[in-house]
């Protein structure tokens, strides 16, 4: 029993790592989800547009784009990006690996966006786009003031679901190799994992990544139901006492 504490508890690894997974490995790793969400969700809502035209050639590529990165393995996607694109981009981006797993996270994020906001716009009801018109409204301001604020909102929870997938994806940008001061969660512990024989230091790295992700599950859950229920009205408030509130 002393043996298996030993090898996914020994505190001395885990005090030896901790320093280099909350300095280097916690900021990489929320640098690369970051980025990779802003850039995912930009892309995820233009396929989502483009999916719910009438026009079949805007609609079809789209969906084939849609079909394949959500087909095909993150791993796959990550080194055909990673190293396909590398000569390439050298120009651009020198040997640093970052950005090209942001593009490649950003690639497959944005195929899962795209559907989550297309669920969204479809779930509004039609009666708000044609009011909308019988108001004046043109259909591009139709869609960007009425129908897709809507249909963002109600899918705030996938979307939080996306991010914490993107946290956790963000550990195979470690398969295109990264220098010391670019190392993301796993890397760093996998590495003194590897040198020590011991896996206490991504025991570690594992609840850094459960300190990120929990909370944020938990964030879903709040906002699932705020956004279903609605607030509660507290036992005693009166209709006097929230009118404020409302104004």
């Amino acid at each position: 029993m002393s043996d298996l504490l030993d090898t996914f508890l020994n505190w001395d690894y885990i005090a030896e790592v901790l320093p280099d997974l909350l300095t280097t490995g916690l900021v990489n790793t929320l640098v690369l989800a970051g980025f990779s969400a802003v850039l995912g969700t930009l892309l995820g809502l233009g396929l989502a547009l483009l999916g719910l035209s009438h026009r079949r050639w805007l609609r079809w590529p789209a969906r084939v784009y849609t079909d394949i990165f959500r087909g095909l393995p993150a791993i796959v996607t990550i080194l055909l990006v990673g190293q396909g694109l590398a000569v390439v981009a050298r120009p651009l981006f020198g040997t640093n690996p970052y950005p090209l797993g942001i593009l490649a996270l950003s690639l497959i994020a944005s195929a899962y966006i795209g559907e989550i906001f297309r669920a969204g716009i479809q779930s509004v009801d039609k009666g708000q786009s044609e009011a909308a018109r019988a108001l004046g409204m043109t259909h591009t301001a139709t869609m960007a003031r009425v129908v897709v604020p809507q249909g963002i909102r109600r899918v705030l929870p996938a979307l939080v679901n996306q991010f914490i997938s993107l946290v956790k994806d963000s550990s195979l940008v470690y398969f295109l190799g990264l220098l010391a001061s670019q190392r993301e969660l796993f890397r760093i512990g996998q590495d003194l994992a590897a040198n020590t024989g011991n896996l206490s230091p991504l025991v570690a790295a594992g609840l850094v990544y459960l300190a990120i992700t929990v909370p944020l599950t938990h964030l879903v859950n709040f906002v699932d139901r705020r956004l279903r229920d609605g607030r509660p009205v507290r036992g005693g408030d009166t209709l006097d006492e929230l009118e404020p509130a409302r104004g």
